[in-house]
């Protein structure tokens, strides 16, 4: 777990309301940090920082892509588990006091971290927050934004047709398409499917979320395990990350990824085995970025939300130009990119 470029990371703890949380503050080239907060219940406080880390290194990349004026942070709130030796869903929910302890620590970084919705999170428990601090976003201010699960499905619809298309299909009807997570995002995400004629498999941990898509969307269903290597064209791992690993990645059928967790690659070897396999790769980072435009455009107090998220199929079709004439990977190239956008302003300093 490299850390020597990370600006900031804290681990708090409050003993009056039982909260503990981690901060991690990756970079602020191009502005303050914006990324979500995520609550779930660790095994230890190594796999809480392991997760936050990655996360937040993710949000530097996803925000200089989608040229928004912020750097990458992110946070944890370490839920109470249930006993398990694996990371899962909190077994209490969270409490109004916690969340206004959690305010107050996001002001004490006096404007560094401005902090949207999660994994766990809702969009009422942020407007709590908010009663403490200024830097919350996602809430829906001044009537912009809102809650960003929605607007990054249409960000992931949109990524999808450009994977489609990429494959030879003439667009998404009857693509067989698995969606592995129905949470905010993965449920929005099979509406706009759905509307557009695709034929759905999905999973979830939760049983009410698989019967509500069945008898909604008229998909199939399969168990949470097994989604990822069912024989479809396209898989959209949208829970949690590292779903693609190299054992999945060598035996996959399906021929294209799109979808909005993050992190998805178990690591980045994943990558050159979907290469060589000829799976096509779009880089979670790039296609989930629907929701951080919104968030980030209600705290600027900023519109046009609709023609900034449209820019993610031209930038996600270059990314595939390039990995094809250069014969790097689709994430390789998504990172250079990134990279470059922000060794811009210590450019512009020098000349």
């Amino acid at each position: 777990m490299r850390v020597d470029d990370f600006h900031r990371i804290l681990i708090r703890n409050d003993p009056v309301t039982g909260l503990r949380a981690a901060f991690a503050i990756h970079d602020l080239t191009l502005g303050p940090a914006l990324g979500g907060v995520r609550r779930w219940a660790y095994p230890d406080d190594n796999a809480a920082l392991a997760d936050v880390v990655r996360l937040a290194r993710g949000m530097t990349f996803k925000n200089a892509l989608a040229d928004l004026p912020f750097g990458g942070g992110k946070s944890v709130i370490i839920a109470p588990g249930a006993g398990s030796e694996k990371a899962g869903p909190p077994a209490s929910p969270v409490t109004e006091a916690q969340l206004q302890q959690f305010g107050r620590w996001l002001e004490e970084l006096g404007g560094e971290y401005v902090v949207a919705e999660d994994v766990g999170m809702r969009v009422a428990d942020l407007a709590c927050m908010a009663a403490e601090t200024n830097f919350v976003t996602g809430i829906g201010r001044g009537g912009r934004g809102g809650n960003p699960g929605p607007r990054t499905a249409q960000g992931v619809f949109i990524g999808m047709q450009v994977v489609a298309e990429r494959l030879g299909f003439a667009g998404l009807a009857g693509i067989r398409v698995a969606v592995q997570g129905l949470g905010n995002v993965g449920m929005a995400l099979c509406d706009l499917l759905h509307r557009a004629g695709a034929i759905l498999v999905v999973a979830d941990i939760d049983a009410a979320k698989v019967a509500h898509a069945r008898v909604r969307f008229g998909a199939a269903t399969l168990p949470v395990g097994e989604l990822l290597a069912a024989d479809v064209d396209i898989i959209a791992p949208c829970a949690l990350g590292g779903a693609i690993t190299p054992q999945l990645a060598a035996t996959m059928t399906a021929r294209g990824i799109a979808g909005s967790a993050n992190n998805q690659l178990a690591h980045a070897a994943v990558g050159k085995l979907l290469r060589n396999r000829g799976i096509l790769y779009a880089p979670d980072y790039v296609i989930n970025a629907g929701g951080v435009i919104s968030a980030g455009l209600e705290y600027l107090g900023g519109d046009g939300f609709e023609s900034k998220v449209r820019e993610i199929g031209p930038r996600l079709v270059r990314i595939f130009d390039e990995a094809q004439a250069s014969g790097s990977t689709e994430a390789d190239v998504a990172d250079a990119m990134a990279l470059e956008i922000l060794r811009r302003p210590a450019l512009d300093e020098v000349a």
